[in-house]
């Protein structure tokens, strides 16, 4: 069985998304399309504008034929984090291809930087230093953009398994905030938070009308850990060093918002990405020794499914990788910190949503019919 990979966050769901799909489909000539989707935390250090149960449906829905579940200390990481946890999580699952989008369109320039050395996470750094990719110059002439970054990063990953690589031409600007006939999802979220219309711009319209949990609802339990937790605890916790608990602490002290924390918090050592992502290891109380005692991820959580994702299930029966069907095969550790997120995630619903959302993270894979 061909599979091709995905990976991606769907946040939400639009339809650039259906024509990475459609693209990965046709180019691939893989008979599964399997996206391994971030939770309800993703690598902006934000919550998701729907919880990721509800995503994967969407997915699935719309083109996907599996989604499983990109755990949280992979979700919420740099690009070199991000992209190991997805592809190996993808190796597991026995992809053959995998499919990803990229602003510069060259997978023959991508190949070449993912060829040397240099971390993904620090390629603006090596740029500006003056590092030389000679085949890659015309990629080199223009900033990095955050797809080709995560490009790298997946090429990196791929050295020596023999998955083959797809490359589909985005068709969006992630970083445009304008809304177009094909949006960014950045556009799209900021239409929402707007109170603009997205109709036929993604399939979850009902988005429109629902509550979402912007980050800025955190910011009373984030000010409040902030201030009444020692900088030596906050130091103990994933993503803190350098001090940068005493700097967050103080920050606390002086702003009166979410917006103005990041802005007195951004600096030139730390980016809007870092900030977020390291306020979010302090509110999940992430110890820096649980995610070491983790070890790599050894099995798949599904969380939806059509009958050709129903068909490589069926396939992997013969595999010695664990199939978490139902949240309570996950492995314990893994599912201490998947609910754990949930309940930070939830925490600024009403009573009745938040009770819903929990009930499906520990419920079974979705079947759609």
């Amino acid at each position: 069985m061909q599979v091709c990979g995905i990976v991606a966050e769907y946040n939400p769901f639009h339809t650039g998304h259906v024509f990475h799909i459609q693209q990965a489909r046709e180019k691939s000539g893989c008979d599964v399309i399997l996206a391994v989707m971030s939770g309800d935390f993703v690598q902006r250090g934000e919550p998701a504008v729907e919880d990721k149960v509800s995503r994967a449906i969407t997915a699935v829905q719309n083109g996907c034929d599996a989604v499983i579940n990109l755990p949280y200390i992979y979700s919420t990481q740099s690009a070199s984090v991000f992209a190991h946890g997805a592809v190996s999580l993808l190796k597991l699952a026995g992809i053959t291809h995998l499919c990803f989008g990229s602003e510069c369109g060259n997978l023959e320039n991508l190949l070449d930087i993912a060829s040397t050395p240099v971390n993904p996470d620090h390629l603006h750094i090596s740029m500006d230093s003056g590092m030389s990719f000679p085949k890659a110059y015309s990629l080199l002439t223009t900033d990095m953009r955050p797809n080709d970054i995560l490009a790298v990063a997946y090429l990196k990953e791929l050295e020596g398994t023999g998955i083959e690589p797809v490359l589909v031409q985005r068709t969006s600007d992630y970083s445009d905030t304008e809304l177009k006939e094909v949006s960014s999802a950045l556009a799209i979220r900021t239409a929402l938070k707007e109170g603009r219309s997205v109709k036929g711009l993604t399939p979850a319209e009902h988005l429109e009308n629902a509550f979402i949990p912007w980050m800025e609802m955190y910011w009373p339990y984030l000010r409040t850990y902030l201030l009444l937790t020692d900088a030596k605890t906050l130091g103990t916790y994933q993503m803190y060093s350098e001090g940068i608990e005493n700097h967050l602490k103080e920050q606390a002290k002086l702003a009166d918002s979410f917006k103005d924390f990041m802005r007195r918090s951004v600096n030139y050592r730390y980016t809007a990405s870092r900030i977020r992502r390291t306020c979010l290891q302090a509110m999940m109380q992430m110890k820096k020794e649980e995610v070491k005692c983790l070890g790599e991820p050894d099995s798949l959580q599904v969380l939806a499914f059509n009958d050709r994702g129903k068909e490589w299930l069926h396939s992997m029966r013969d595999s010695d990788v664990k199939i978490a069907s139902r949240f309570a095969r996950v492995p314990w550790h893994w599912r201490e910190i998947e609910y754990r997120s949930a309940l930070l995630y939830t925490s600024v619903f009403e009573e009745e949503k938040r009770r819903e959302i929990l009930l499906r993270e520990i419920g079974g894979a979705v079947y759609v019919r």
